[in-house]
């Protein structure tokens, strides 16, 4: 019904002249927007949601190289404590307003406040500084390796530049209420219609780089008028809706609509990323039943990835499990400490820990074919090791929401919801976003210890590669005794799409930029 209302609203708009003279290009994106702030955290989707907002300092091109993006020339001091960055002449927000150092500044101090590698950049003593209206300086107390990889990281929190107006005056854990982006498309916030649409038309103001568009870097030049995003939760839905030309593209299609897709005329399916998802069981260490370590302990001796994946995938190209907390490209992904699945080992574990019956309550975005599955597949491995289980059914956004609650299951808490963030998150220790055991700073779940901590720091010291991967390892080895989540392995999300369009990029974000019709 929801979707029939949208497509209602698109017939209605299309019936005006200015949306007839229009070029615009429809998708089903693979989730909702909650919140629309990609600061704010880590969901994907408020992260999808910036890069069609606003842009970053520097960005990962289709080789996953750092490259400039908004700056222009950038240098570092002999000593490596002091990096200064002039900005490309012409930078405009949405508004007309020109980009400013004052801006860049407000931005990434809020950011910083939310981010794994920010918060380390904060902890080398990073000071910014305003030489001039384009021009600026981080001064750091000791050399730091990641600088460019922090700012070019295309993992949420992405560091995108917003207006100082409204950085300096959000807090970091509150979401903006001022749209205005750096970005090649405007948010047209008027039109927003939650849980339903979301629509975009270019930015007038924006200059891209004179460089080819690669990956999430060079010319972002819309090459459309308008992008709407139509929430379709039901899959078979949007399918149908892209068969029938009613949609440009389909996001994470579904793995039992795949063979459907590929037979469809007129349809191109494909790949959307090469580095695909980590997919995990994140859990909740700071509530009861997985407070307790052995819990925890006994839910990773129990998963086997490739059940998981099995519940989903329809070709083993689609995916592949890896025992291990990198992802599965990684070179620092190893096997090394990690338990072999082992039903009845996890359930005498369960027996040692002293669990007390309380029930595990999974979050079950239902509209997400994926999660559901897996989501399912976690339900009875739980009940088969002797947890209790309560499964509540919602939709991602809702999840999104509910899991920052650190209220216990029987006041509106949660146990376990299962996501699959971007795998260039998971790479490396130190932008490691599952990794993270810094407490209350940590991604959902807030997994807490000092030695992880002290390793993923030491780790961005390191310049010998031998050596990071010793450590890497060693990280690793104590992450099997704490378990901050589970690892399922790596899966990469399908897109189908139109067979008139030309220039769809696949860089680890879906960006709709460069897209044309043949």
């Amino acid at each position: 019904m929801k979707f029939a209302g949208v497509l209602l609203a698109v017939g209605l708009s299309l019936a005006s002249g200015t949306a007839l003279a229009d070029e615009v290009l429809r998708i089903k994106p693979s989730g909702d927007v909650k919140a629309l702030d990609p600061l704010l955290g880590s969901d994907s989707m408020a992260r999808n949601y910036g890069y069609m907002v606003y842009d970053t300092l520097f960005a990962v091109d289709a080789s996953l190289t750092i490259k400039p993006q908004m700056v222009d020339t950038w240098s570092k001091s002999e000593d490596g404590k002091t990096y200064t960055f002039t900005l490309r002449d012409g930078l405009k927000f949405s508004d007309g307003s020109p980009v400013t150092s004052a801006d860049v500044i407000a931005s990434l101090k809020r950011w910083s406040a939310n981010d794994s590698l920010g918060q380390q950049m904060t902890q080398k003593g990073a000071a910014w500084s305003e030489v001039d209206a384009r021009t600026f300086t981080l001064t750091l107390s000791e050399p730091w390796g990641f600088v460019l990889e922090a700012l070019g990281k295309p993992g949420a929190p992405v560091p995108f530049i917003m207006p100082a107006r409204v950085a300096s005056v959000t807090p970091p854990n509150e979401a903006v209420k001022d749209y205005t982006g750096s970005g090649p498309f405007v948010f047209l916030a008027n039109e927003w219609v939650p849980g339903a649409k979301l629509a975009f038309a270019k930015n007038p103001h924006y200059v891209p780089r004179k460089e080819p568009a690669s990956g999430l870097a060079g010319g972002k030049i819309a090459k459309m008028d308008r992008v709407e995003w139509l929430i379709i939760p039901d899959q078979q839905t949007a399918l149908d809706a892209l068969r029938k030309g009613e949609i440009d593209i389909d996001e994470d299609l579904a793995a039992d609509l795949i063979p459907l897709a590929e037979d469809s005329e007129g349809v191109d399916v494909a790949k959307q990323d090469e580095i695909g998802v980590a997919q995990q069981i994140r859990i909740n260490t700071v509530q009861p039943p997985f407070d307790n370590p052995l819990v925890r302990k006994a839910l990773l001796t129990a998963v086997n990835g490739e059940d998981f994946l099995a519940a989903v995938i329809t070709d083993p190209s689609q995916g592949v499990a890896c025992q291990s907390f990198y992802s599965c490209g990684s070179p620092y992904a190893t096997p090394e400490g990690y338990p072999k699945p082992d039903i009845e080992k996890a359930r005498a574990i369960v027996a040692e820990s002293g669990y007390d019956g309380t029930p595990a309550v999974l979050l079950d975005a239902t509209e997400n074919a994926n999660i559901h599955a897996f989501v399912t597949v976690a339900d009875q491995l739980l009940r088969d090791i002797g947890i209790k289980t309560r499964v509540d059914a919602m939709d991602w956004a809702t999840v999104t929401s509910r899991r920052q609650s650190k209220e216990p299951v029987d006041k509106g808490g949660w146990s376990i919801f299962i996501s699959g963030p971007g795998g260039l998150d998971y790479l490396e220790p130190v932008g490691h976003l599952g990794l993270r055991s810094n407490c209350e700073k940590a991604w959902f779940g807030w997994p807490c210890d000092a030695e992880i901590e002290a390793m993923r720091t030491e780790f961005a010291n390191l310049s010998d590669e031998q050596a990071r991967k010793t450590l890497a390892e060693k990280i690793q080895l104590r992450a099997i005794e704490t378990v901050p989540y589970v690892p399922i392995g790596t899966q990469y999300q399908i897109r189908a799409h139109r067979d008139n369009l030309a220039g769809i990029l696949t860089p680890p974000a879906p960006v709709y930029w460069n897209i044309e019709r043949k």
